[in-house]
């Protein structure tokens, strides 16, 4: 017992020793969510701080992984080590300053961040030659100590977070609630790296290291994964055969699942590669030889359905990484028929390539290609339908119909979450439209742009609503202007920026999730007590739930007391928005204030 004891602790002291700035990224998240969690998730300036420092942390620890086992290979450990860190220090301040500028626009390059830092980690040490079989070895090590880490770390995490609750209810401690979230992301982040680099012992040694090939892996792939896979692709067939059939273009979203396809495909071909020429059954050594094959009319069938899609509405960021996958699945396929000394090196390494163009090529990566695309489609539409006037000027004045509207909308919407203000400035005349133009000019909303445009048209020709997405009420309150009566304080907020206010020694801030579920709309004081006003949002959507359209209210208002304050907080208008597809609905404000008086 002392002996196994002696060695894990041996194993711990040297994972810290070799593996120093991995654990610390590791610990710097934990410890950031942790805080996080004790600042109870409220928009604020120091908790999006937070949130930044989490996302380069965590990018930090595959990153510094990776560059680890790369030093283990050619050395210059301190000079790599010194280059992750500095472009972590350049990736945080590529994130945006302020809260109200982190747009969706930020989650297309750090997803594609975090699965390149993945990536990296899968060849980090395989840029000069090595054998095949070593680079098959490295990575199925990887793989498998991922998985024991997970399953070691939910077993831990699940244990520590069950004696807590023990002690809690049996010695009466009355522990608060955010201890159980902060350990687990203590466990779940700082705990998992800790496992996994206590699984790597000595790193690239032992990861190279050859082993028996896994009997629960081999039985997985060739009784589960491939057969599932053949079936999958003969689904695909029979669509295609469908689609020749009846001569029509394919749905949207058959890319996805020929991607998905390709890319599980991929991964079973990867898995089996040491078994496809010995010991494999019959439909596995098949599959091995076929695969690729089989992707060719995939391929086509795949990029008519995304061309498709872009030809009508231009490109996304997503479907620009669609394109960018289906042209680097259609690399793969091809240098795997015609290369007879193919390596499976070839894949991750490509996949890395293309990844890194899409975020960094100038004037083709993924954020200059949409922005060009939607502004393009935008002028073609507003010259299609003549809404354009001499002066270049869109006349909302014209007849169109609604998708139209909704179309010129939503790429207001799209462009202003884009920082491309300036260009959409010039195509609305101020005199005529002061608020929207004041509006695109803040760019603080881009929500409130798509209706502030939507609204604009004032000959809009309506269809058959039953054809239209989405059902949308609007309460709107009577009171433009708001008397502030015996209040001592009153200041504007809205659903996407809510600024803190100070009185003295205390300061309010808003907090609101304003969710179909449970709706949540506080006032915090000193980021300790606060007064629920959720239930102004709850009986609205009660009140009028079925209706569409717009709706005058004489007020929206609600009154509580906080400590020495009595507030009150009246709405400028409520938006309830119900998908017909899925039937989500989602609610929204643009205007409100918050009245103070003191007691």
């Amino acid at each position: 017992m002392n002996q196994k004891i002696s060695e894990i602790f041996g194993k711990a002291v040297y994972a810290i020793r070799q593996f120093p700035l991995v654990l610390l990224m590791a610990l710097a998240a934990s410890i950031c969510l942790m805080f996080i969690a004790e600042d109870d998730f409220r928009s604020s300036e120091k908790v999006f701080n937070l949130t930044k420092l989490t996302l380069v942390f965590s990018l930090g620890i595959s990153l510094m992984f990776g560059l680890k086992i790369l030093s283990q290979r050619i050395g210059k450990q301190i000079l790599l080590e010194l280059g992750g860190i500095l472009f972590l220090i350049g990736f945080y301040f590529l994130l945006p300053r302020l809260q109200k500028d982190f747009t969706e626009v930020y989650a297309f390059m750090l997803v594609p961040a975090f699965v390149l830092s993945h990536l990296f980690v899968s060849f980090a040490a395989f840029f000069r030659k090595k054998t095949e079989m070593d680079f098959w070895q490295y990575n199925k090590n990887l793989f498998i100590n991922i998985f024991l880490t997970a399953v070691f770390t939910g077993v831990l995490t699940g244990g520590v977070e069950l004696a807590i609750v023990a002690v809690d209810q049996l010695f009466d401690f009355n522990f608060n609630d955010r201890i159980y979230l902060k350990v687990f992301y203590l466990l779940a982040i700082f705990g998992s790296s800790f496992i996994f680099l206590l699984f790597n012992e000595k790193g690239l040694e032992y990861l190279e290291k050859e082993g028996s090939y896994p009997v629960v892996l081999k039985f997985f792939t060739q009784y589960i994964l491939i057969p599932l896979l053949i079936i999958y692709v003969v689904i695909l067939y029979f669509y295609s055969a469908k689609i020749l059939i009846n001569w029509e273009l394919p749905r949207g979203w058959v890319s996805y699942l020929v991607l998905a396809y390709s890319v599980v495909g991929i991964l079973a071909i990867l898995l089996v590669h040491p078994l496809k020429e010995n010991s494999a059954k019959s439909w596995v050594k098949m599959f091995s030889k076929i695969f690729y094959f089989t992707l060719i009319p995939l391929l086509i069938l795949l990029f008519t359905a995304i061309f498709t899609r872009i030809l009508e509405y231009g490109y996304t960021e997503p479907r620009y990484f669609v394109v960018l996958l289906s042209v680097w699945l259609a690399t793969v396929v091809f240098y795997f028929i015609i290369n007879k000394n193919a390596s499976i090196k070839f894949i991750p390494k490509s996949l890395f390539a293309f990844g890194l163009f899409a975020l960094v090529f100038p004037f083709l990566n993924t954020f200059s290609v949409a922005q060009r695309s939607q502004k393009n489609q935008l002028l073609q539409i507003l010259t299609k339908n003549k809404l354009l006037d001499k002066s270049q000027k869109i006349d909302f004045t014209r007849r169109i119909v609604d998708s139209t509207a909704t179309e010129i909308a939503n790429k207001f919407e799209f462009l202003t979450d884009r920082n491309e203000s300036g260009s959409l400035l010039k195509l609305i005349d101020p005199k005529k439209q002061k608020e929207l133009a004041k509006k695109i000019d803040d760019a603080d909303n881009s929500y409130s742009v798509y209706y502030s445009v939507k609204e604009q048209f004032s000959n809009i020709k309506k269809t058959d609503r039953s054809t239209s997405e989405y059902e949308r009420l609007e309460l709107i309150s009577a009171q433009e202007i708001i008397a502030i009566g015996d209040y001592d304080y009153v200041f504007y907020f809205n659903r996407y920026n809510h600024r803190k206010k100070t009185i003295g020694q205390d300061t309010f801030e808003i907090f609101d999730r304003i969710t179909d579920e449970e709706p949540q709309f506080k006032v915090m004081l000193n980021a300790n007590e606060e007064a629920d006003f959720s239930a102004l949002i709850k009986d609205l959507k009660t009140k009028y739930k079925g209706k569409i359209g717009k709706i005058n209210l004489p007020e929206m208002a609600m009154e509580a007391d906080l400590e020495k304050y009595h507030l009150k907080i009246t709405l400028g208008n409520l938006i309830i928005e119900k998908n017909k597809e899925n039937s989500s609905t989602t609610l929204s404000f643009d205007d409100a204030y918050l009245l103070i008086k003191k007691k």
